[in-house]
């Protein structure tokens, strides 16, 4: 064989390789920029949490990021990492940890949307003594981070000066709470644990089906080490539910924290159901906040509840959705796919902004399909038992109802920390 053919059997194959890349790498960098294009057009630039920022200089577009990324909020463009879908960036930081050349670099905020983050000691103590922030509200969206932030706030309130009354009140049984629960239970100290919902998980509860929410091990008092890198949001359910049920912590659930007052030495947490005096306090609920009313006659009742659990129980039933984001508009969906079902989605608004594509062009078939009905520029005038009374303007039309779901978002407890006097740093990209 001459020299040359020699060099084109090694090189005609190299060659082929490299153009297979590059022409994979085209197409994954259209789709990223179309991915980006749809989030501009729907408004939804703004990451809500603790994000990726990337340090270009740095970055070779490797796609490990890409990789990492079970929201697929990351993508490549012009050779390098990219948040193409800040909405749904939720703040695990496994694109950091897969970076090969450390360009990335985790950020609250942006130079448009600042984000408020409570300063905390390393022991998770604000600058208010007794008063514990740990997991979402202290800007860490990663299970694993929540988990050992929980534990380690109790190591430090267990060698508090007692007060007489309760060692701490946990506010919410997200993964900061349970870990802070089983800590406090392990530790033999006197405590309760509330939560607003009727479930734990947090916001991991809200979740859609089978998403992924968790890509590292953790440690968990009285149970030790869970060894998974990535689970669902189901089997992340039934891993506290059987982690309750083996250890036999109490949650005391649908109490929600109403107030905190600084009484003597220590605290009176007053809630929906009973009050409370406690040496410290460890606030771990998410930063969805409370969620926030309509503020309408009748809302009190059963029937109104501000989530979307599963959509099968509202089969053949009259049903109300209340908002205008893409939370709204995928609970209407999803609940009038079910078979006999009569829905109206209600908006204050004349038109839904800041909502995905896909979204409003499976409102307009499902519209156009009359499977649903709209009613925009609307307000909720009164709820009752099966009736609900719709305001537009001056004219007002009652119809049968079954069930009402709110989706209006949630109010964060920040006037709350301030009337502490928990110290609240705004971040802008930092």
């Amino acid at each position: 064989m001459s020299g040359i053919g020699y060099y084109a059997l090694y090189l005609v194959p190299l060659l082929a390789l490299i153009a297979y890349y590059s022409r994979r790498r085209v197409v994954r960098e259209r789709e990223s920029y179309a991915t980006l294009d749809e989030s501009i057009e729907s408004g939804l630039t703004e990451p809500p949490t603790l994000h990726p920022n990337f340090i270009l200089s740095k970055c070779f577009g490797s796609g490990a990021c890409v990789k990492a990324c079970p929201e697929k909020a990351i993508g490549i463009i012009n050779g390098k990492g990219t948040l193409i879908n800040p909405a749904h960036c939720i703040g695990h930081g496994a694109c950091e940890t897969a970076c090969p050349v450390k360009a990335i670099k985790l950020v609250f905020g942006t130079e448009n949307r600042g984000v408020d983050i409570p300063n905390v000691n390393p022991n998770f103590e604000t600058n208010v003594e007794g008063i514990f922030i740990a997991g979402e509200l202290g800007g860490m969206g990663l299970i694993r981070k929540a988990v050992a932030q929980g534990s380690r706030a109790m190591e430090y309130i267990a060698k508090r000066p007692k007060t007489g009354g309760l060692d701490v009140v946990i506010v919410g049984a997200g993964p900061a709470g349970i870990a802070a629960t089983l800590a406090a239970k392990k530790l033999g100290l006197k405590f309760v644990t509330v939560e607003q919902e009727d479930s734990i998980g947090g916001t991991t509860y809200h979740y859609p089906r089978n998403k992924i929410v968790m890509t590292a091990p953790m440690d968990l008092p009285l149970i030790g080490k869970i060894k998974v890198r990535e689970i669902s949001k189901e089997s992340l359910m039934e891993l506290w539910e059987s982690v309750i049920a083996k250890t036999q912590i109490a949650v005391q659930y649908n109490e929600r924290m109403e107030e905190i007052k600084k009484e003597g030495s220590g605290f009176v947490v007053r809630t929906s159901k009973a009050s409370y005096n406690t040496g410290s306090v460890l606030l771990s609920i998410g930063r969805r906040g409370t969620p926030r009313k309509l503020g309408s006659p009748g809302e009190d009742q059963a029937k109104v509840v501000y989530r979307l659990i599963e959509a099968e129980q509202y089969r053949s039933k009259h049903v109300v959705v209340v908002g205008g984001g893409d939370s709204a508009l995928e609970a209407a969906l999803d609940v009038c796919a079910e078979p006999g079902t009569t829905v109206t989605l209600a908006y204050r608004g004349a038109a839904f902004n800041r909502v995905k594509i896909k979204n409003r062009k499976r409102l307009d078939d499902a519209v156009g399909d009359k499977r649903l009905t709209l009613a925009l520029e609307t307000q909720i005038a009164n709820i009752a038992a099966d009736r609900i009374t719709l305001r537009k303007g001056k004219e007002e039309v009652e119809m049968r109802n079954d069930a009402v779901i709110v989706c209006a978002g949630g109010d964060l407890p920040t006037p709350l920390l301030k009337k502490l006097g928990v110290q609240v740093e705004t971040h802008y990209g930092s």
